[in-house]
């Protein structure tokens, strides 16, 4: 099944939801077809894969503080890649290790390699000597969109 994009009326990114969702919204009338695929068509709706709300959703609990902090969220934040070498990663670490008062933010947390991870151990990057090739920063909303 295929994924559909939710844009607010005034155009921003809100979500993504089931294309079966999608045509309930359309039969609805809560949303407008943004964009389709060529020749496709449900019924007599073409086959969606961007919506446009009609009437604009206030949002506030977007606009302040950013995504919560998770370990899948890192991941993602960073593509899945090692922070130190590049490579496919599949744990994080913490920059400041959390045994000396590291704590589990955006800013102290990078994807890593299980390699990288086990060399750095309980040390920082500057006394593993392991560079960070990425600054790890806290997400927005639009970047995770």
């Amino acid at each position: 099944m295929s994924v559909v994009l939710v844009l607010n009326a005034d155009y921003g990114p809100l979500h993504r939801v089931s294309l079966r969702h999608a045509i309930r919204m359309l039969f609805r009338q809560v949303a407008v077809v943004h964009e389709a695929q060529p020749d496709d068509r449900i019924g007599v709706y073409p086959v969606p894969t961007v919506v446009r709300l009609v009437s604009y959703v206030v949002t506030r609990w977007r606009r302040g503080r950013g995504p919560a902090w998770s370990r899948a969220g890192v991941l993602a934040r960073d593509g899945r890649t090692c922070a130190y070498c590049a490579r496919a990663a599949s744990t994080i670490d913490h920059v400041l290790p959390r045994s000396r008062g590291g704590r589990n933010e955006w800013a102290n947390t990078v994807a890593a390699c299980g390699r990288c991870n086990n060399r750095k151990g309980n040390r920082t990057p500057a006394e593993a000597r392991m560079p960070l090739l990425v600054t790890p920063l806290a997400p927005t909303w639009a970047s995770f969109s």
